[in-house]
C-alpha cells in the first residue's frame, strides 16, 4: 500500500473512487474493455464492497443467466484477498489498460492543490481582514472612550458651576417634593449642556468661515482645533457665574450679556381666561397635535422693555419652555409655527399677515422643517425657561421676562411626547413699554 501511495501519490481509499469515478464516466466511452476485462474489473468491485464470494448469501441465478454467471465466477476467482488488495487490483488492471486514467488523476491532484492554495489564500486574505477590522474597531473604541471621557468631565464642569442655581429654581418649582426637584435639575442641567455645546458649535462655524477668507496660519489652524478641556477652560476664562451662563458673546465684545430670570406664576380665573380668549379673534387658540411642537416667535418691540405670556389648555397638560433667538428681527409680526418635533429652532422671518396689530395672537405658520440662515450658520440662541411639562388645565400659567437686547423670543408649546392626545391651547403675549 505504501508503493502504492507513494506512486499515484493519493492514499488508496481516494484513489480508488478516482478510480471508480473514471470508469463510470467512461466505460464504453473512451474507454473500450473486452468483455472478459470488464469481468475483471466487476469482480475486483465487488470485492472491495463486499469482501469474499460466499455462496450462501448469494440469490439463485437464473438458468439463462449467463453474465450473471459470468461475474460469479470471476469474483469467486480472487478468493479471499482482502478489500485493499481488491481496490489495488481494480486500480492496476484500469491504468494498465487505459492510458487516460493517469493524466486524468494528474488533473484531479493539481485541480485540488490549487484548490487547496487558493483557499490557504483565501483564508490568509481573511485572518488579514478579520484583524484590521479588529484594529479598527479597538480604535473606535478607544476614540469613544476618549470622548466620552471628555463630554463627561465637560459636562460634570458645567454641572458644578450651575447646581446651586438650578437647585433654587427647583425648589421654587416643586417646594417640598425632593424626587421631582431631582428630575427637574437634571432636566436642566442636560438643557445648559446642550445649549453651551451648539453655541461652541455655532462660534467654531463662524471662526472657520472667517478664517477661510483670508490666508490660514498655523496659529488659524490649531485656534481651530477645540477640544473638551479647551471647553472647560473657556468657561474658567470667562468667569461664567451661575444665571449668566446661557448668555452668548455678542459683536465680538470680551463681556457677556445679562440674562434676567423670568418670572413665573399662575392665576386660578382659568375659565375666564379661556372665554376670554376664545372671544376674540380666534388666534389665541391653536391645537396642538399629538407628537406636534408649536413655537410662537415674538420679536423684541423697539418701544418695549418687557415681555408677558399667558397660556391654559383643556384638560391635559402641556410641555412649556422660552429660548432666545440672538438674531435682528425682521418683521415685527408674531408668527406661530408647527413641527413634528422640538429640533427646529431656526425659521424663516418674512412678513406674515396678522390678523391683529397686538401682540396677543400670531398668524399660523404650518409649515414643517422650515431651515433659515442661507449661509448654514444658525444665531445663538439662549434657555430663558428650559421646556418642562406645566399642569395648565388646572390654572392660568403667566410670566414675564426683560429684554435682554434685540432679538426673537421662542415660546414653544411641547406636545411631542404625547402619543395619542391632542391639546388645545389658549395663549396671549403682549409687552410692557
Amino acid at each position: 500500500m505504501g508503493d502504492l501511495i507513494e506512486k499515484w501519490g493519493v492514499a488508496l481509499l481516494d484513489l480508488y473512487r478516482l478510480a471508480l469515478t473514471f470508469y463510470k464516466q467512461n466505460s464504453g466511452k473512451a474507454i473500450h474493455l473486452s468483455y472478459d476485462d470488464n469481468l475483471k474489473l466487476i469482480a475486483f468491485k465487488q470485492q472491495a464492497s463486499l469482501g469474499p464470494f460466499e455462496s450462501s448469501r448469494s440469490p439463485d441465478l437464473g438458468v439463462l443467466d449467463v453474465i450473471g454467471r459470468d461475474r460469479r465466477q470471476h469474483w469467486q476467482l480472487l478468493g479471499s484477498i482482502t478489500r485493499e488488495q481488491a481496490m489495488e487490483g481494480f486500480i492496476d488492471l484500469l491504468d494498465s489498460m487505459c492510458n487516460a486514467f493517469r493524466p486524468y488523476v494528474e488533473a484531479v491532484k493539481q485541480n485540488r492543490e490549487e484548490t487547496l492554495k487558493n483557499d490557504l489564500r483565501q483564508m490568509e486574505l481573511d485572518n488579514l481582514q478579520r484583524t484590521k477590522m479588529e484594529l479598527e474597531q479597538q480604535k473606535l473604541l478607544a476614540e469613544s472612550y476618549t470622548e466620552e471621557i471628555q463630554r463627561r468631565e465637560l459636562q460634570d464642569e458645567l454641572n458644578k458651576q450651575t447646581y446651586q442655581q438650578f437647585k433654587l429654581y427647583a425648589e421654587k418649582q416643586f417646594s417640598g417634593n425632593p424626587e421631582k426637584q431631582g428630575v427637574l435639575i437634571r432636566q436642566l442641567q442636560q438643557e445648559h449642556y446642550h445649549q453651551y455645546m451648539q453655541q461652541l458649535y455655532v462660534q467654531n462655524q463662524l471662526n472657520r468661515k472667517e478664517t477661510n477668507t483670508n490666508t490660514q496660519t498655523n496659529e488659524g489652524i490649531q485656534n481651530k482645533n477645540v477640544g473638551a478641556q479647551n471647553c472647560v477652560d473657556k468657561i474658567d476664562n470667562k468667569s461664567l457665574q451661575p444665571g449668566d451662563e446661557n448668555n452668548p458673546q455678542l459683536d465680538g465684545k470680551d463681556d457677556y450679556v445679562l440674562i434676567h430670570p423670568a418670572k413665573i406664576w399662575t392665576r386660578p380665573d382659568i375659565n375666564d381666561f379661556k372665554m376670554e380668549v376664545a372671544s376674540g379673534a380666534g388666534d389665541g387658540v391653536i391645537n396642538i397635535g399629538h407628537g406636534d411642537t408649536v413655537t410662537v416667535r415674538v420679536p423684541t418691540n423697539a418701544h418695549g422693555k418687557c415681555i408677558f405670556w399667558e397660556f391654559a389648555t383643556d384638560n391635559y397638560d402641556i410641555g412649556f419652555g422660552i429660548y432666545f433667538e440672538w438674531s435682528k428681527p425682521i418683521t415685527a409680526e408674531v408668527t406661530v409655527h408647527v413641527s413634528d418635533s422640538d429640533d427646529d429652532d431656526d425659521f424663516i422671518d418674512e412678513d406674515y399677515l396678522s390678523t391683529t396689530d397686538d401682540l396677543e395672537c400670531g398668524s399660523l405658520a404650518n409649515e414643517r422643517n422650515v431651515t433659515t440662515d442661507i449661509s448654514g450658520v444658525k444665531p445663538p440662541i439662549s434657555i430663558i425657561i428650559p421646556i418642562y411639562r406645566r399642569e395648565s388645565f388646572n390654572e392660568v400659567y403667566v410670566g414675564s421676562h426683560v429684554y435682554p437686547g434685540e432679538g426673537v423670543y421662542l415660546i414653544k408649546f411641547d406636545n411631542s411626547y404625547s402619543i395619542w392626545r391632542s391639546k388645545t391651547l389658549y395663549y396671549r403675549v403682549y409687552y410692557e413699554r
